[in-house]
């Protein structure tokens, strides 16, 4: 009888350490993926049975090496913030758009059948001119993060015209849950329940706030999983839920959560801010119809489960 050969498919995480990045491994890993995650950590942050590879920013050669064995690459690696990227908008470029190109050229050279680029959805669109936002919408950036992620964009579609690099863009929108750190400049949820839990005011700009799609960190992983296993090569596809929270609306969610711990919420108000785009809600119809997913964590849910979770790191 003739032996049968299980191929195992190897699958690269660029920026595995992050905070989306952990939540892919676990779902490439339950989906029998060996993953290999390439960091700029001298020491892996996991357990013996993830092969770690520390890779400095300036080692091509090294990235390289790493990529040839891989059959599949999530890049979901970036090093700045949309509001520290104001603060420093060329160490926004020179820190990513360098390292992303680089990575790019790298896998042209290589065997891999699939590359996902994870972009932002929350920054590239700009201020919406429909809501929900679809992928053909307009792109104009109004943070230099944004004009950085969709640079990025361009030049992986460019090597996937030219050079026949099997890219797939997804654009998430605002991700939130266990395992994001506060007061970064990203993420409202976990720096409001930060704040609370420290007795700190919380911040909103404008008598609302901005409205935002505000989707789990599971439900991300997801999509970019889903994007990785149906989606087309040389296309785009947005990852949200499809439902607009004013930074009000969150605050009203949390309440009664952190009151229940103790805490109470001060909200201060502040004036809106010129560059803060003011709605961002996806449309990820695309995505649906290419894969079947759809998120799963309601809001609720996801809201409680993130407090629980900040609570017992400051416990």
């Amino acid at each position: 009888m003739a032996a049968f050969i299980h191929f195992v498919t190897r699958t690269c995480i660029i920026g595995g350490s992050g905070f989306i990045g952990r939540r892919l491994l676990r779902l490439l890993l339950e989906h029998e993926r060996t993953v290999v995650v390439v960091g700029r950590r001298r020491e892996s942050p996991f357990d013996p049975s993830v092969e770690y590879h520390s890779v400095a920013v300036d080692d091509a050669r090294g990235l390289a090496a790493v990529l040839k064995s891989a059959d599949e690459v999530i890049d979901v690696a970036y090093s700045t913030f949309p509001q520290t990227s104001f603060q420093d908008p060329v160490k926004d470029i020179l820190e990513n758009l360098t390292q992303s190109v680089r990575n790019f050229e790298a896998l042209v050279d290589t065997a891999v059948r699939r590359v996902v680029y994870v972009s932002s959805g929350g920054t590239v669109y700009g201020q919406a001119t429909q809501v929900p936002i679809r992928e053909d919408h307009p792109t104009n950036p109004v943070s230099p993060y944004g004009i950085t992620k969709l640079a990025i964009e361009k030049y992986g579609l460019m090597f996937h015209a030219t050079k026949g690099l099997p890219l797939i863009v997804v654009r998430p929108s605002n991700a939130y849950g266990e395992g994001q750190v506060p007061f970064r400049g990203q993420g409202f949820v976990a720096t409001a329940i930060a704040a609370s839990l420290r007795s700190e005011s919380i911040k909103i700009f404008g008598p609302e706030g901005a409205t935002r799609d505000y989707i789990h960190v599971d439900d991300v992983a997801g999509g970019i999983v889903a994007a990785l296993l149906h989606a087309d090569i040389g296309d785009v596809y947005n990852v949200g839920t499809g439902i607009g929270s004013t930074n009000v609306d969150i605050v009203n969610e949390l309440r009664p959560m952190l009151a229940a711990l103790g805490h109470e919420m001060d909200v201060e108000v502040l004036p809106a801010r010129a560059f803060d785009v003011k709605v961002n809600v996806l449309d990820a119809n695309k995505l649906f119809a290419a894969s079947g997913w759809r998120p799963t964590v309601t809001l609720n849910a996801g809201l409680r489960r993130t407090v629980e979770w900040l609570s017992a790191q400051t416990g």
